[in-house]
């Protein structure tokens, strides 16, 4: 089995390279699953029924996001009731949307799990508490996590705690893609960063003057989302019969420019 996991979907532009990169990474890949981290597919930050709805019309099957899932009010309903959206398991359990999914994937049941860091951003508990937790409950014959997290060293320590139990722990937020991908010794399949999915023309997807601008002059700046030089950035991990990981790819795709 063949999982492809897409970063953080930036805006527009970043639903754009998925949507029109999709068949030639299908064709490159044969992926059974899909997933991708939209949680700035909404302008750049957050996700709304419409965009989550785009992701998954150009092909994802769960959708994954992080510490800006909350960021539009009125996508609380659609967070709480659609079953293939998931957001971080360790923020409060009363807040709207579920931890994790399952989803029927070649015949076997797959667990997508999101967990956000805990350092650095803000958290209800652990994360390495959380994902045991699932874990120890979970009728899911493998796993994949999501772990967006702000420090390279709590990801890198997330696929130690779980090497040998998940087939893949991806790490999104910081949307620079690092050069860290393998197979753990256990089996579990790492990347402390898949990287993001929209402008390479830019600072993490935001026009690269306006950044500068904050930086320098030290003075509220209103953010665009960049649109050039699209990239599609993720991983494609092959899942053997035990639920582990035999081979980590990643992925670097440019989308086609906009005519």
């Amino acid at each position: 089995m063949r999982v492809l996991f897409i970063g953080d979907v930036v805006g527009g532009p970043g639903r754009r390279g998925v949507r029109e990169t999709m068949p030639a990474l299908r064709e490159r890949h044969a992926p059974d699953l899909v997933v991708i981290n939209g949680e700035n597919s909404a302008g750049g930050m957050g996700i709304t029924e419409r965009t989550a709805n785009d992701l998954f019309a150009a092909g994802a099957d769960v959708i994954t996001t992080g510490n800006h899932v909350y960021r539009h009010r009125e996508a609380y309903e659609f967070i709480d009731r659609c079953e293939r959206l998931v957001r971080p398991a360790n923020y409060p359990s009363g807040n709207p949307g579920r931890g994790h999914t399952l989803v029927e994937v070649a015949g076997r049941r797959v667990a997508v799990i999101n967990l956000s860091g805990g350092i650095g951003l803000t958290v209800a508990r652990s994360p390495f508490d959380t994902v045991d937790a699932i874990l120890d409950q979970l009728g899911a014959e493998l796993a994949i996590v999501d772990f967006h997290a702000e420090v390279s060293s709590e990801k890198v320590a997330m696929g130690w705690h779980l090497d040998g139990r998940v087939a893949a722990v991806f790490g999104t937020h910081t949307h620079v893609p690092t050069a860290d991908g393998r197979v753990l010794p256990g089996g579990t399949a790492f990347i402390s960063d898949v990287g993001m999915t929209g402008s390479r023309t830019s600072v993490l997807g935001v026009k690269p003057e306006q950044v500068l601008q904050q930086m320098i002059k030290q003075m509220p700046t209103r953010f665009e989302t960049a649109t050039e030089d699209v990239w599609v950035m993720g991983a494609v991990v092959e899942v053997n019969e035990r639920g582990l990981a035999d081979r980590f790819e990643q992925v670097m795709e440019p989308a086609p420019p906009q005519s």
